[in-house]
């Protein structure tokens, strides 16, 4: 087990491989095409296959097939084995020494929560979940949404699902993800990616220990077609993110501790939105 562990750490200890490696772990559970990688990453075709080749030799990533597109993942319980590895064995089953700011067994406290939706332009699906949460548990949850590269205004098919839904739009704006990045920027309890492409430069984990979800899904602003088409697909994104936000706020935030809250995240986000009731 040991040469395993250390020809996997050799493998990631390559600077463009790790960034691969990186990209797919802030992805996971989601499978990303090898065209997308190769675009994000800036590297070429020919070079990624290969560090790709040498993540999956060593056991941490995963190849599928969809039609003509390659698709890759990481391998969760390998990595997992690898980090138990040296947790318990290199630091002795001390965790708080070796990962100190993981530790927080603890059930979260009562109080309301402070919730961030981050995705890129912060015009429609992130506006949609503040929208959502501050409207279905705002007794419960501060809200907020940003945009790594926000638009200048709020997209006008959202405004109209909002307000044909008769959510109040007028407190809505995009904002800048710096707004909650100062220090004196509210403190986030949990911070959700909606973003559903690998630019995961533009939808980054955050910094601190919020509890974090990916909840990716196509950008309705990308939508082409008739605007009735269009409409449709802002349509569909509410739809899903209204799934994904009642599975949220039905979980019993206040009684279970971080680990279980997490798992609890992530199996919101790998449920397929339509399978949720």
């Amino acid at each position: 087990m040991i040469k395993e562990i250390t020809n996997q750490l050799a493998i990631l200890g390559h600077p463009q491989r790790i960034s691969v490696f990186r990209m797919l772990m802030r992805r996971f559970p989601d499978t990303v095409p090898a065209g997308e990688l190769s675009s994000e990453l800036g590297i070429k075709p020919s070079t990624l296959s290969n560090y790709l080749n040498a993540l999956q030799r060593s056991g941490l990533v995963s190849q599928t097939r969809s039609g003509t597109s390659l698709l890759y993942s990481v391998e969760m319980k390998n990595v997992q084995r690898m980090l138990d590895f040296l947790i318990v064995d290199c630091c002795r089953g001390r965790p708080d020494l070796c990962m100190p700011f993981t530790q927080g067994g603890d059930a979260m406290t009562d109080r309301k929560f402070n919730v961030l939706f981050i995705c890129v332009g912060n015009s429609a699906r992130s506006i949609f979940a503040e929208t959502l949460l501050r409207e279905i548990a705002g007794d419960k949850f501060n809200v907020f949404s940003a945009g790594t590269r926000p638009n200048s205004k709020l997209n006008p098919f959202a405004l109209h699902v909002l307000k044909d839904k008769g959510h109040d739009t007028s407190v809505l704006r995009s904002k800048n993800i710096s707004e909650f990045t100062g220090s004196d920027a509210p403190e986030m309890d949990f911070v959700f990616t909606v973003c559903n492409q690998a630019a995961n430069e533009e939808c980054p984990p955050w910094e601190g220990q919020p509890i974090s979800g990916h909840w990716g899904m196509v950008d309705p602003v990308k939508a082409t077609g008739t605007d009735a088409e269009k409409s449709l697909a802002f349509q569909n994104a509410y739809g899903a993110l209204k799934r994904r936000i009642e599975a949220f706020t039905s979980l019993p935030v206040e009684s279970l501790d971080r680990i279980a809250l997490q798992s609890a995240v992530d199996d919101i986000g790998r449920t397929p939105s339509e399978e949720m009731t």
